[in-house]
């Protein structure tokens, strides 16, 4: 086992990781930035080294600096948690070259899975079900148009290195194609320094369903079940639950089969997610392999009893899954998670600066992940994600009433925040009814529209 952990990231992520850590009696060292000085991570850490200005460019995704904090802590180890250098395959390769293992796929694995169209062409060959759209990059205007006069309008144009909505554009009609398609393959050229771009059929108003995979290094895969993240801004994600509502038992075995063989094939490792969307016939259509842990990862924890980020240490040490997870996997209750985010609940413009009063509820049911404290910063150069509140119960409709619960006792003075509008969704009818997609919010706001005229 690893005796010193690097943790390559900030906030909530951070300190969760560190939590694992010391459960597993594993030193930590935190790296920061010079604006996250006073955060938890930098404070429960037993080393931290300051790596920068705050700049994220200048700091937490400087690679060198990272790779130096390693080496003069002599941690043997570094987890990159989620978002800033987790999906970076070139920073996967130089910790191992510089004799720290990586906790996460590898590199060739995080390459293959951030092409997208890579991805889409290896889940095809595995039988898993794909959207129509191209096998490849698109190479010039006359291809786009050649393809989706051949699947049909409406397409999607997607990066094929990133993600959260930039570099993708929806194109209703053929005279949209070229002018849309240039502005993608600018945006994605900003956004992620590759330019690349593939297209998809649309799926109108669908389902984002996601399974959480685990890989050993010795050729096992377990899929952990599926969460269901359509409640979204813009493509990305408010709120995320396990099980989904829309899943039935059929399915949920005949996808997790599948992504068992397609992972396998590809010798995936550690953990991951694989990403779906669901149409209104109930059909699911593979998008996208996030090849790392995510934001939302504590909702299948609380239904599964599984530690996940001590399960990515543990495999990373060499550990097969039978010795993680013993037996075959169950599944115990619902559980729903909140992101609170440091924004104003109607606007959604962000709201940086300090925390001046701060109640974080309890009770039975209730978790929230946080690196929030009574006097400390919001800073506004990083991801404005304040806590994370997930409730657990012994079905869907005691964790959205532990969840509302919660929500009513959470105080978080000083900012905005968006708990008013997850108290909303937690109280629309259609969202207690299980039903919706990721058109949700745009429906909520016509009808709140129509009833106030």
């Amino acid at each position: 086992m690893f005796r010193k952990i690097l943790i390559a990231n900030r906030g909530e992520i951070a300190l969760r990781i560190i939590c694992a850590c010391k459960d597993m009696g594993i030193r930590t060292v935190a790296v920061y930035s010079e604006a996250d000085r006073h955060s938890l991570h930098v404070r429960f850490a037993d080393e931290a080294v300051c790596i920068g200005p705050a700049k994220s460019s200048l700091s937490y995704l400087d690679i060198t600096k990272i790779i130096s904090a390693a080496e003069i802590t002599n941690a043997d180890a570094i987890h990159p948690g989620y978002g800033f250098l987790s999906e970076n395959a070139e920073f996967a390769e130089v910790c191992e070259l510089s004799g720290l293992k990586f906790i996460g796929p590898k590199p060739d694995v995080i390459r293959e899975m951030g092409l997208k169209q890579r991805a889409r062409a290896i889940m095809k060959s595995a039988g898993v079900p794909i959207l129509p759209g191209s096998l490849g990059v698109l190479a010039s205007v006359e291809e786009a148009f050649s393809l989706a006069r051949e699947i049909g309008f409406p397409v999607m144009l997607k990066a094929a290195a990133g993600g959260g909505g930039r570099g993708m554009r929806i194109v209703r009609v053929e005279s949209e194609l070229a002018g849309m398609l240039a502005q993608a393959q600018a945006e994605a050229a900003a956004a992620f320094s590759c330019g690349d771009v593939y297209m998809e059929k649309l799926v109108e108003a669908p389902r984002h369903i996601e399974f959480q995979i685990l890989g050993d290094e010795h050729g096992n895969v377990e899929v952990l079940g599926e969460r269901e993240c359509s409640i979204q801004r813009r493509h990305q994600k408010l709120l995320e639950e396990s099980p989904s509502p829309s899943l039935t038992p059929e399915m949920r075995k005949r996808i997790s089969d599948s992504l068992r063989v397609a992972m396998k094939e590809i010798g995936y490792t550690n953990a991951g997610t694989v990403e779906f969307l669901m149409d209104e016939r109930k059909n699911l259509y593979f998008i996208e392999v996030n090849a790392r842990i995510q934001v939302e990862h504590p909702v299948t924890e609380l239904v599964t009893g599984l530690d996940l980020v001590k399960a990515q240490i543990r495999i990373a040490a060499g550990e097969p899954l039978s010795g993680i997870i013993e037996g075959e996997v169950k599944f115990t209750g619902h559980a729903i998670e909140c992101r609170i985010n440091a924004e104003h609940p109607k606007t959604f413009a962000p709201s940086p600066g300090r925390i001046t009063g701060l109640n974080l509820p309890g009770g039975i049911g209730i978790r929230v992940d946080t690196a929030a404290y009574t006097d400390g910063v919001i800073p506004p150069y990083y991801d404005s994600l304040v806590a994370k509140l997930i409730a657990h119960g012994k079905d869907r409709q005691e964790a959205i009433a532990r969840l509302k619960r919660a929500l009513s006792m959470f105080v978080v003075e000083g900012i905005h925040t968006t708990i008013p509008l997850h108290e909303e969704i937690l109280n629309d009818p259609h969202f207690v009814a299980g039903e919706f997609d990721t058109t949700f919010l745009t429906k909520k706001n016509e009808r709140a529209g129509e009833a106030a005229a």
